[in-house]
């Protein structure tokens, strides 16, 4: 049996291109006693596989060149030699670029029937969702009546950690890069919400929030970072997920230095990695899915059609394309 692969043909300087993936067939082996053959049925694109395009340590290797990209996926098992994993099962897991590939069942989890749609374990269900589970609640732990800032608010981390926060009784400002985004940001209650390209970030997120900001959940970095860090409270509480507007810089640009501003405060800034709650990820599926059919949380996906159209998907992150989580319905 043949499949098409997705593979890294070159490695990035500076923003990634179409000419850094390259499309090829495989053939693939017969089961043994063990394995499944799955389908690949939607493809999980994110902002953090632009670092695994670069060499490098980091905190997950980096792709290897002129091999299949792997990211999170749903598939079908379409044939099984494996018991645990009988034909139909819907599967999550971190999967090739490929139409079809075959697993020995190890970090395959089957998805709950009729819970949610299978996609929602790319997205609300799945990294995203933990991610921005963990990060607020227990680094940011907001308390009723305090002001937390999402940056990136209308990316698929964003719009969750808002709605998170606004479960907690907090009151939440979210930063987008669109008046279209800016609408829906207020449609799933966030209080305020800001253009970044249209605004003066430093003057809109002073009135956004007059009495000042106590937690920050940074998924972008830059110039936002910036004036948030002149607005924080004693004892703020910052969550360091991501850094997308510096992601495809070739230097790492140089900006204001924040270490006073966050000793003065007596701030709290922790990055942190999604992976590190790896042991607690049952407790935070379940509770966001507890949120989801309670109707408290609400999920928004940008999907592309067609397995030719992966690479497409990803470059549209950098450029804003997507609100909410970026899938690719492959079949």
């Amino acid at each position: 049996m043949q499949t098409q692969a997705i593979l890294l043909a070159s490695r990035p300087k500076g923003a990634p291109t179409a000419d850094n993936f390259r499309f090829e067939t495989h053939d693939l082996p017969a089961l043994s006693p063990g394995q499944v053959l799955q389908k690949t049925r939607y493809v999980s694109v994110d902002p953090y596989m632009r670092g695994r395009m670069n060499e490098g340590k980091s905190y997950i290797p980096p792709f290897e060149l002129n091999q299949p990209i792997a990211g999170g996926a749903v598939a079908e098992v379409v044939e099984s030699q494996l018991a645990s994993l009988p034909v139909g099962t819907l599967v999550t897991g971190n999967l090739p670029w490929q139409q079809y590939s075959v697993s020995d069942g190890k970090g395959l989890q089957p998805i709950a029937d009729g819970q949610a749609p299978a996609s929602y374990y790319l997205g609300l269900l799945g990294m995203p969702g933990l991610t921005a589970y963990f990060g607020l609640l227990d680094i940011c732990q907001p308390q009723p009546g305090e002001t937390v800032v999402v940056s990136g608010a209308a990316g698929a981390v964003g719009l969750l950690v808002g709605q998170i926060a606004k479960i907690k009784g907090a009151r939440v400002v979210g930063t987008a890069g669109s008046d279209e985004k800016v609408a829906y940001l207020k449609e799933l209650g966030f209080d305020e919400a800001i253009n970044y390209k249209t605004a003066n970030i430093p003057e809109a997120l002073a009135v956004a929030a007059p009495n000042g900001v106590d937690c920050y959940f940074d998924n972008v970095g830059g110039p936002i970072t910036d004036a948030v860090y002149d607005l924080l409270n004693n004892h703020a509480r910052i969550a360091l997920c991501g850094q997308i507007s510096s992601y495809n810089e070739a230097e790492a640009p140089m900006g204001p230095r924040p270490e006073a501003k966050l000793l003065k405060t007596s701030t709290k800034l922790q990055g942190f990695i999604v992976s590190n709650y790896y042991q607690r990820w049952p407790e935070g599926v379940k509770q966001l899915t507890e949120w989801y059919q309670q109707g408290k949380l609400r999920a928004e996906e940008t999907v592309t059609e067609g397995f030719d159209q992966i690479p497409a998907a990803f470059l549209g992150l950098f450029k804003g394309e997507n609100t909410g989580k970026a899938i690719v319905k492959v079949a």
